[in-house]
């Protein structure tokens, strides 16, 4: 760089008018910091899924078929007795305070079930009794909704005790309009028929929701808020909780937030703990906070200016910065500090010069490698995971700006550092490295085969899963809650299956040859045949085979060890043979049931489950989060295919929708996305390398430690039976684009010096005692800041910084061991030579 005009305009501007510079980087971060007043955080449930996804597509025409809308579901456990008239009293002012939430426009719970009690079949009328009904015995309905098919281990759990309320939103007509003309646009815009009026629609239409999704969001956390507000003034007397992907959604943010607010402050005051350690001079500990400050600003300015939200996935890119600003603040200051240390008496303007245009190569490199490493996050198909991606290349660009404008800047300004700095350190670690590969020398190679052996195993054990449950300290309220809705009423998160009774069965046609062999020969072709003439009515849709069949698929979905609560109308059949004294009901008599079920209860049993003009049936199914080895991929497979197997429907026939299916998409589809691409960012790095170093045996050498680090993290994930998941996708990109760093660095110096001192293992120790250090001190304040985070009570949390520090350090050791050792073992910068000083030594 010293010699272009590029460099010399750079020099003469950062060097010549520092004020200059300071003050335009100051209007720079005024600018920003006003727009970082719109930088937000998406709690919505969307923002974790793939929008091109065609489940997307058919879950949200399946919501609108069927009426689904979102919905939380409050866990009530008194200290008494629940069948208590007092008690229920009291669960009944609750009922009413959550149905005045603005948003709430059902609660469902055991006070407006219907109580049957000795009522026939054929006497099920709308005037059906509730619990809180005077002539009501509490101990009879108790058992009668404990061992109902449709109401047991969901509004009332196995033993009695707890009372579950389903507390229905509104549908949000104005998003659901806007969806579904933004998807006809897109369709219309993939195929390439889309006209420039248009075009020009699905611009605005993609503005106005996105203004209308924050809206959305804000006003969904604040009634999720109310409604928290209200079960507080219930929680003397009985034990509360709250669930539903609604609430977990919000609550991932809330705990995001928390963890920004809480740990910024404790990760940048141990840093400073750690910068003030190393270096023990303010100067050298505002530094980097300084330069930290403003890039950091600029890029929570830039997303707040470009409406990018940060979701749960990108949460950690303010971190992330954080140690990248700090990468390259620390080498300059180090660099400056090595040349003071060796020229006492040279001006302090033309060391700064020297050590900022000498860092200038190996930083610009170590930031495009970063960014490479980052870039593959943008093939990943995945709207927040792709905006991570462009966050991250956005964040390093900046990082470099910042660190090679306003740190040389200020230092011009500041007054020469006139305490005496050392060469030699009282704990001279990288000098400790240096000596231990010198006298370990090939066993190096052999200990990191073995590292690579162990890392190649833990990989095998690498799992693809997302359990929200997990991903909260078992002390927190929510997973808590979570357990409880596991244990008592039978779940949280769900997915539906859709099942086409055609051509299986159909109203018209009774049941084909091979269903009808399952059932007993009470039933009458002939008056089937005749009562399907007038199919114009919904009510002779209600086949008795159809509702065996029904019946049998919900039994089935039901028995699967892993499922929790299924919600469907095979849990209506099974009440009504109940009530008709445990026999099965013929056509005939399904028709008459199906005029005379109560308006009331057709829109909580039938509507929900039953498509008539789609001759279609949906099944609920609600999922044990806390299941031992549940794995999610394989449980709705397994569904799905057995579904077809066992009743003999075609694979269109049966399909799987709903949010625990459009995760799983997102996460078999990163899996491919990530890890599989780990190998292209290696050779893209490695092309870099090449570019850089000029030598294909030194770029394999580099990119052999490189790959050996981000295994092992991701080996030790695997030991751990740490799952890769939306959160910790991301670390394998980290730990490569973090590792790359010392690599280049390190190879950087080695390269130089070489030439110069003639033998590997004398330039080993003297890269160890320069560029070393820098590595060395980098890494241990970024692993001080990020110790802390494992105080937090957010899992991933926990593990980002975890893993981050092991990524940090493993990359630090094999940069000073493995590296230097290979370099040593295949000489790939040539023979070893007598530099000019030992052959006037030895009178050559």
């Amino acid at each position: 760089m010293s010699s272009s005009p590029t460099a010399r305009l750079y020099s003469q501007l950062v060097f010549g008018k520092p004020v200059l510079v300071i003050a335009s980087l100051l209007l720079v971060v005024a600018f920003f910091a006003y727009h970082a007043q719109n930088f937000r955080l998406d709690a919505s449930a969307d923002s974790l899924l793939l929008e091109n996804d065609p489940d997307l597509e058919f879950s949200r025409e399946i919501n609108a078929r069927y009426g689904a809308r979102d919905s939380v579901i409050v866990a009530y456990t008194p200290d008494g007795e629940l069948f208590d008239r007092g008690e229920l009293e009291r669960l009944a002012a609750l009922r009413e305070e959550l149905l005045g939430v603005e948003r709430v426009q059902s609660v469902d719970s055991i006070l407006n079930v219907p109580i049957f009690a000795d009522t026939p079949l054929t006497g099920i009328s709308e005037d059906y009794l509730t619990l809180l009904d005077e002539e009501v015995d509490f101990d009879a309905a108790r058992e009668e909704i404990m061992t109902s098919p449709v109401f047991q281990n969901a509004l009332l759990s196995p033993d009695g005790e707890t009372a579950g309320m389903q507390v229905g939103f509104e549908i949000d007509e104005t998003a659901r309009g806007l969806i579904t003309r933004r998807t006809e646009l897109r369709n219309l815009e993939a195929s390439g028929e889309i006209t420039p009026g248009q075009q020009a629609e699905l611009q605005s239409i993609e503005e106005e929701y996105s203004e209308y999704s924050v809206l959305a969001g804000d006003r969904q956390h604040q009634t999720i808020a109310e409604i928290r507000g209200i079960l507080d003034r219930y929680r003397d007397g009985a034990q509360i909780y709250l669930g539903g992907a609604p609430m977990i959604a919000d609550d991932l943010v809330t705990f995001v937030e928390g963890d920004l607010n809480n740990f910024s402050i404790a990760v940048v005051l141990l840093i400073i703990v750690a910068l003030g350690l190393i270096f023990r001079r303010v100067r050298w500990v505002a530094m980097p906070l300084i330069c930290c400050a403003v890039a950091g600003t600029i890029m929570v300015g830039l997303l707040g200016l470009m409406d990018w939200r940060v979701t749960v996935v990108s949460s950690n890119f303010i971190s992330l910065l954080l140690i990248i600003t700090i990468s390259l603040t620390v080498h300059l200051t180090v660099r400056y500090r090595e040349l003071r240390a060796k020229r006492h008496y040279s001006d302090h303007d033309k060391l700064l010069r020297h050590s900022v245009l000498s860092m200038f190569r190996p930083c610009l490199y170590t930031a495009l490698t970063t960014a490479v490493a980052f870039g593959s996050l943008l093939v990943s198909g995945i709207l927040p995971i792709i905006t991570f991606g462009w966050m991250m290349m956005m964040g390093v660009a900046t990082a470099m700006i910042v660190a090679f404008t306003l740190f040389p800047s200020i230092m011009s300004m500041l007054k020469k550092d006139e305490s005496e700095y050392s060469t030699n350190l009282k704990l001279n670690l990288t000098g400790m490295l240096a000596k231990a590969t010198d006298k370990l020398k090939a066993n190096v190679l052999v200990i990191y085969a073995l590292i690579l052996a162990f890392s190649v195993i833990g990989l095998g054990k690498l799992r693809v899963e997302n359990s929200f449950i997990d991903y909260f300290r078992e002390s927190t309220e929510i997973y808590q809650g979570m357990r409880l809705f596991d244990d008592k009423l039978g779940g949280t998160l769900s997915f539906d299956v859709i099942v086409n009774l055609e051509p299986a069965i159909t109203a018209d046609t009774g049941v084909d040859d091979g269903f009808a062999d399952d059932f007993d020969d009470g039933f009458d072709d002939g008056f089937d045949d005749g009562f399907g003439d007038s199919g114009s009515d919904d009510a002779y849709w209600f086949t008795a085979p159809k509702m065996e069949q029904i019946k049998a698929i919900h039994e089935y979905l039901d028995n699967d060890s892993q499922t929790g609560k299924v919600l469907s109308f095979g849990a209506i059949v099974q009440l009504a043979e109940k009530l008709n004294g445990n026999e099965t009901i013929d056509s005939f008599l399904w028709a008459i049931l199906y005029n005379r079920i109560p308006e009331t209860l057709k829109e909580t049993v039938l509507t929900p489950f039953i498509s008539i003009d789609d001759n279609q049936a949906r099944f609920n199914v609600r999922v044990i989060e806390s299941a031992p080895d549940l794995n999610r991929n394989e449980l709705l497979q397994r569904i799905e295919a057995g579904v077809e197997e066992e009743f003999g429907f075609s694979d269109e026939q049966v399909r799987l929708t709903g949010i625990l299916v459009m995760y799983n998409n997102v996460l078999q589809s990163l899996f491919q996305s990530q890890i599989l691409t780990l190998g292209v960012v290696m050779l893209a790095i490695m092309l870099m390398f090449l570019t850089l170093f000029r030598s294909l045996s030194v770029a394999i050498l580099c990119i052999i430690p490189n790959a050996i680090a981000a295994a092992f993290v991701l080996g030790i994930m695997g030991w751990l039976n740490i799952p890769l998941d939306i959160m910790t996708i991301t670390i394998a990109a980290i730990s490569v684009g973090i590792g790359v760093d010392n690599t280049i660095h390190y190879m950087h110096r080695f390269k130089r010096e070489f030439p110069r001192l003639g033998n590997y293992r004398e330039t080993m120790y003297f890269c160890h005692n320069s560029i070393g250090r820098a590595m060395y001190f980098t890494s241990m304040t970024i692993v001080a800041g990020f110790s802390i985070l494992a105080l937090s009570n957010f899992i991933p949390t926990i593990v980002f910084g975890l893993l981050t520090s092991l990524a940090m350090l493993v990359a630090l050791t094999g940069s000073l061991t493995l590296l230097p050792q290979l370099l040593i073992t295949f000489k790939p910068l040539g023979a070893e030579h007598s530099t000019d000083e030992e052959a006037a030594a030895t009178g050559g």
